[in-house]
């Protein structure tokens, strides 16, 4: 493990001074590889936060562009990102909280013919999911991919007002996936 450099003491003190974080568990942040479905209500300040925290690399998936409705609650986007891919726009905010992080994106909606050969490699770096998709389809099809993968899902939805967050480990024992905790009925009123 490569010690950190005076500007990453300096730039997360805060966290370092935690003694159930410290100067190891800052070099676990930094090392760690979030997949973020959705780059909205949810995505968004997932987004801020975890490159304020200086998580090492983000890869964010969304299909959708910025519009006059998301700017009211998807923070990373103003009226002169109106047209601009959200994954896109959501980049350069990241970069813009913290240039040392890796930022990859996926410029379309997640599907499950995206893996049906090479799953495996694509998960293979992730050490977490969030899920801020819009839609149940999605968030069940990355329940199961989360499950089939062995990565932990943080699932989040909001619909008007009424939330939901959980973490699901369903791969194992006596731990329920996302799946069997919504079912598998198709809600169709759509999340946020």
């Amino acid at each position: 493990m490569s010690a950190l450099t005076d500007a990453q003491l300096d730039r997360y003190a805060r966290h370092i001074v935690l003694k159930d974080i410290g100067g190891a568990g800052q070099k676990n942040i930094l090392d760690a590889h979030i997949l973020i479905i959705g780059a909205g209500g949810i995505g968004c300040p997932a987004i801020q936060y975890l490159a304020a925290a200086g998580v090492g690399a983000l890869t964010i998936v969304d299909d959708d562009v910025v519009s006059l409705s998301n700017l009211q609650r998807q923070v990373l986007f103003t009226d002169d990102d109106i047209g601009k891919a959200k994954v896109a726009v959501a980049k350069d905010a990241a970069q813009r909280i913290n240039p040392d992080i890796a930022i990859n994106t996926i410029n379309q909606r997640l599907t499950a013919q995206h893996f049906d050969e090479d799953a495996a490699t694509f998960f293979a770096p992730f050490d977490a999911i969030i899920d801020g998709s819009d839609n149940y389809q999605t968030r069940l099809l990355v329940s199961d991919l989360s499950v089939a993968h062995r990565v932990p899902l943080i699932s989040a939805a909001i619909g008007q007002f009424q939330g939901q967050l959980g973490t699901f480990r369903g791969w194992e024992e006596d731990k329920p996936c996302y799946r069997c905790f919504v079912g598998d009925a198709l809600d169709p009123d759509d999340c946020d």
